[in-house]
């Protein structure tokens, strides 16, 4: 052991290192877990014990010294001048890609800015609400079944009126009501929630943008040709729509609205599945049920309401076929919309 402590002081008088690289190497070399002056420590156990006191002070002082050199070469090498720090500082910086709207954005944009032109304007809510503006003013009792057709994340569950993630921005429709006067035409944009898998036909969180107009004699006339004007806006002026009819038990009566295929132009393709039809939105006639929970007098006032999600318009107008590529941030996918911007 006497030879190796005398060898390693040697070595360590003429250790130099002119990196800070190279001086954490030589760190490792001598103190690492598997350093030689720790493999000296372990061996340190074995010697006679009348020798460890001579040899456990040499060590402790081999150990020392190098702790100590290595901390000295450390501070010269962060002294020395790298290739970085002497590059030109005054010379332009390496240019970064810069990011993008997100597809989601645009579409909600380009939506709300087609309202916007035909006089609606923006309601906002927030998107942890009570039960009674998501479900009970929109018909929805207790123990209804269509509350089975959304699976809610409930934040609080303790008392009569529980607190959730909203699962449509149907409830903005609601405080619209209970808040400003009559005629009210609004568009309700936001976020919603729902308890479902992931899937590239589904998620737990996505964004909706729902309408509601309500005003003296409002008919169904009226609602048809609203979507009318909006598809074509959204999809082309050669689009054309259908309604079949449906059940929401806010709105009556109800109706799935179809638009013509923008790829196949009603002719059949994978896209719409050979039907020549894609499917975009929900809507229909407010329900009396719905106005007098409000306020609102369904003997002087009618309305019509609809909502559609704006990944799947989104996915409509640019052939994405996943969901999750909305939610992943991946720079690849996202840079495809960088000029996406008009309507």
């Amino acid at each position: 052991m006497k030879e190796a402590i005398e060898k390693i002081s040697q070595e360590l008088q003429q250790l130099k290192a002119t990196t800070q690289k190279e001086a954490e190497e030589a760190r490792i070399r001598f103190l690492g877990k598997k350093g030689e002056i720790t493999a000296l420590m372990e061996q340190f156990r074995t010697i006679a014990p009348e020798l460890k006191r001579e040899y456990g002070q040499k060590l402790n002082e081999l150990k020392k010294t190098a702790q100590e050199k290595i901390e000295a070469l450390k501070s010269a090498a962060g002294e020395t001048k790298t290739e970085a720090t002497a590059q030109d500082l005054t010379m332009p910086g390496d240019s970064f890609p810069l990011g993008s709207r997100h597809p989601v954005s645009i579409v909600r944009q380009q939506i709300v800015d087609i309202f916007r032109k035909f006089g609606y304007d923006v309601a906002e809510g927030p998107e942890i609400e009570d039960d009674y503006h998501v479900f009970e003013a929109l018909n929805f009792p207790p123990n209804h079944p269509a509350r089975e057709m959304q699976d809610t994340f409930f934040v609080s569950t303790g008392h009569l009126n529980p607190l959730l993630l909203r699962t449509h921005t149907s409830s903005v429709q609601v405080r619209t009501m209970e808040s400003q006067p009559l005629p009210i035409r609004v568009v309700c944009p936001g976020r919603v929630f729902r308890n479902e898998a992931i899937s590239a036909r589904a998620h737990c969180i996505f964004h909706q943008v729902e309408g509601l107009y309500i005003d003296k004699n409002v008919t169904f006339a009226d609602l048809k040709q609203a979507i009318l004007l909006f598809a074509r806006e959204m999809f082309g002026p050669e689009t054309e729509i259908r309604m079949r009819p449906s059940y929401f038990p806010f709105t009556e009566p109800s109706a799935e609205v179809d638009v013509s295929c923008n790829i196949c132009h009603g002719k059949g393709c994978n896209i719409c599945k050979g039907t020549g039809w894609l499917e975009i939105m929900g809507c229909g006639m407010v329900d009396p049920n719905v106005l007098k929970a409000s306020g609102i007098d369904p003997e002087v006032y009618s309305g019509f309401a609809f909502g559609m999600g704006v990944e799947r318009i989104a996915m409509l107008k640019w052939q994405v076929n996943d969901l999750r590529h909305y939610f992943e941030n991946d720079m690849r996918f996202l840079s495809e919309f960088a000029t996406a911007t008009e309507v």
